[in-house]
Parts: C-alpha cells; structure tokens; sequence
C-alpha cells in the first residue's frame, strides 16, 4: 500500500543519460510521483529524491553514469536515491556498492518503482540501514514486462514507447542483455497515448524503441498496423520514426510514410559499417547491397527526405582496408547526416572473441574522417533548401535570442524568440544559412 505521506510536497530531482527511449521512462516515472504529490525540484532547490535513468552502451556511459550517481548524492545530501536504467541491470551490484545509492532496480521492475521507492523510504524513515544499496532485479531471461512511457518535456514534440528489447545479439551490444526479449504494447493502448498527447497539446510524436521495427512479437500484430493506426489520431500533426533496422524497413513501411498524412520524411537507420566484412563479424542481419536499396528508395519517393545514418568505427575486426570499404560505401550513396560512434569493448560480448584489436589513436582518425564526411553533407543539405518554403513547428527552446524548430525533413529553421509562436506551425522560406546553429534561418 501507498503512503501518501512519503510523497506529498516531496521534492524529486531526475537525471537520465542514454538514449530518447530512456527519457521517455523518466518523464513518466515523474508523472507518477507527481500524481502523488511529488513537485520537480526548481534550480538550485534540495531533492529528497533523486531518481537515475542509466545508459551501458560504452564504457564511458557506464563512467558517466557513476559521476553522475555522485554527483546527485553530493548535491542533495538527504536524498533517496534511486539508480534504474541499463547499467542497474547489468552491474547492479557495483551500483549497489557506490556511497549513497540506496536502490537499484532492473529493468522488470522499472514500472514498479513508485511501491518499492514506497518501501524503501519507509525501511530509511524507521532508521534502517544498509552498508550498500538494496537492489531489485530480475535476470534477463526473465524479463517480461512492457512498461509504458512518453515523454511530456517539450511542449510540442513527445516521445511514445512503443517497443522494448531485442532478440538480435549483435556481436558488439549489451542492450539485450540489459533490456530483454523484444516486446511491445497493443496498439490500442499506444493509440490511447497518442490521443493523450494530442488533448495535452502534443504536436509532434516520435516512436522509440529498441528495435521498433520488430514490433508485434508479444501482441501478434504488426509495425505497419500500427503506423496506419497512429496516422489517424486527430491531433498529431506529425511522427518520426526515431530508428528502424534496414532489414526491417521494408519498402511498404518507406512508401505508407511517403503517401501518408502525418509521417514525415525524415529516416533514422543503423548501418554499423559498411563493410560487408565487418557486418558479417558483428552478425548483423543486412549487407551492403540491402542497405543501399533502403536508402535509394527513401530518395526515389522522397527526394528532400533527411536520412540519419549510426556508424561505428573501430570494432574488433576492423581492418585498415575494411574501414576504407566503409567510408567509400558511405560516399557513395546518398545520405544526410551520419551518427558516429568509437566502439567501445563491452564484458560479456561476442566481439571479444575477434582478434583483431583497433588501436585508439586509429579510431580517433576514422571517427574524424567520418565526422568531416557527415559535416559536409548536412551542410550542403540544408544550403539546397534555402528559400524553399517549408512548415515549422516552433518549439520553446531558446539559443542566443533565437527560437528553434523543425520542418518535415527535420531541418533545423531559427527566428527571433517569440513566446506566443510557440506550437505554431507555419510554413517559412528561410534565407540564409547559420553555421554556428547549423540552422537555416529567416
């Protein structure tokens, strides 16, 4: 049972690190604990609870995440704090083991949270102690729950959980050791969400995941069902898909989002590398060729379509000639931005078994060579759509005395700050082209 009296006029202090998927759990667990009372702590105000959303995808996220359990604990002395999140699932007991965490909780029990923070502020309440922390946690293999979250931080854009885990073992990620099988809600129960963002003033919902495009494996429904489902929520003026696997974009999912109301051409892809070589050490489900297809699609039916692409550079294996491979796929075919990532060695992978070890200093160069690629396409990509007339959606987020939004393709469009534009979609013709915002602007 509850006790109200734990919460009321609590002050609680969030901190999530990782991906868009992770932020969209913390903002409902605030949604829960403010619907018992819990306030968010303003700026410089103590926390009497401090809840941390952890990442593992690479050593330094786990180094990140430990500064960050320290930090918390240094600035809120008196707090509880709770530590959830992917780097709690699979080393909780070293979380456990750090000076002022109090609980640990796994990924099953995330949707638990408030009754065992309910619990364990009462055991710190009557003066029980611990010399570590009390953790929570469920092994892997037996992680069943789909918990639901959105996000509710922006006042025009959301971002909806529709999936979780993975039954793809990469040779190189964690994330189904830390996250589960693949799972999914209904798709009347997301449709609800979305509806729920649409009378909460939500514009704009992006779909996150950890491999949404196999959802349907835990409701036996499909990711093109729910696509067509959400495309008819009244409201929504907009979705983006935040990542799909090449494999699992299939060309009915790229033309639906071509032809349809509210799905916007803008592509989140993984490629890993492009070296066939590679893909196969790091048994992906996808080479080249299928690759190339995908993004040629996307362009045939959607020429102004942005296309993100995640890149890893310096995996086990990668050899000199294989990265070369890799930037010359990249040059050839037509994408927008890459996302670049130096792989990071992770305990209990598959890619610790190659033997071919990149040396730090060589991942730096190809990172760079990348990065400099990525950076000349986007810019060129947004100097073609100067003066092109496009919709904005116009979000709070102020820089410099500028207001920020995004158009259908994603891009980036600057004004001066103007309160009451906020929410508004307008369509522009920005004239110029701002380096330092990587901005268009009007």
């Amino acid at each position: 049972m509850i006790d109200s009296e734990l919460f009321d006029q609590k002050k609680a202090a969030y901190f999530t690190l990782g991906c868009k998927l992770n932020f969209a759990e913390t903002s409902s667990i605030g949604k829960a604990l403010a619907e018992r009372g819990v306030k968010r702590c303003e700026p410089g105000e103590k926390a009497d609870i401090c809840i941390i959303n952890t990442c593992s995808v690479t050593e330094l996220a786990d180094k990140k995440c430990r500064n960050m359990i320290r930090r918390a604990k240094r600035e809120n002395p008196n707090a509880l704090v709770v530590v959830t999140g992917c780097y709690a699932q699979l080393s909780p007991e070293e979380i456990a083991h750090i000076e002022g965490v109090d609980l640990v909780i796994g990924t099953e029990q995330k949707g638990k949270l408030i009754d065992l923070l309910n619990a364990q502020s009462k055991n710190k309440t009557t003066g029980s102690s611990a010399s570590m922390g009390h953790i929570v946690h469920t092994a892997t293999k037996d992680i069943r729950t789909f918990t639901p979250s959105v996000s509710a931080d922006d006042r025009t854009r959301h971002f909806l959980k529709v999936q979780d885990g993975c039954d793809y073992y990469c040779t190189y990620c964690t994330i189904p050791r830390a996250r589960g099988r693949s799972r999914n809600g209904s798709i009347d129960s997301l449709v609800r969400q979305a509806e729920m963002v649409a009378e909460t003033g939500g514009r704009e919902i992006v779909l996150t995941g950890v491999n949404i495009g196999d959802f349907g494996r835990t409701t036996g429904e499909s990711f093109m069902d729910l696509l067509h489902a959400l495309d008819k929520v009244t409201g929504i003026e907009r979705y983006r898909i935040s990542s799909i696997e090449p494999n699992l974009l299939t060309d009915e999912i790229i033309e639906f989002c071509a032809a349809s109301r509210a799905f916007m051409p803008h592509y989140h892809i993984p490629l890993q590398s492009g070296s066939d070589d590679v893909l196969r050490l790091m048994k992906r489900r996808y080479d080249t060729a299928l690759f190339r297809q995908r993004v040629e699609h996307i362009r045939t039916v959607m020429p102004d379509a942005f296309i993100g692409i995640d890149v890893i550079v310096g995996t086990r294996g990668e050899r000199p000639e294989f990265f070369e491979a890799c930037h010359d796929f990249l040059c050839s075919i037509p994408f927008t931005q890459l996302h670049v990532f130096s792989y990071s060695e992770r305990p209990g992978t598959m890619a610790l078994n190659i033997p071919y070890v990149v040396s730090a200093a060589d991942k730096h160069q190809r990172s760079r060579r990348l990065l400099q690629l990525s950076d000349e396409r986007l810019k060129a990509f947004y100097r073609t759509h100067i003066g092109t007339p496009m919709r904005v959606l116009w979000e709070h987020t102020e820089r410099d005395g500028m207001m920020m939004g995004f158009s259908d393709q994603y891009i980036r469009v600057a004004r001066p700050y103007d309160e009451h534009r906020v929410g508004i979609s307008e369509v522009v013709s920005p004239q110029k082209f701002d380096p330092a915002l990587i901005s268009l602007t009007i």
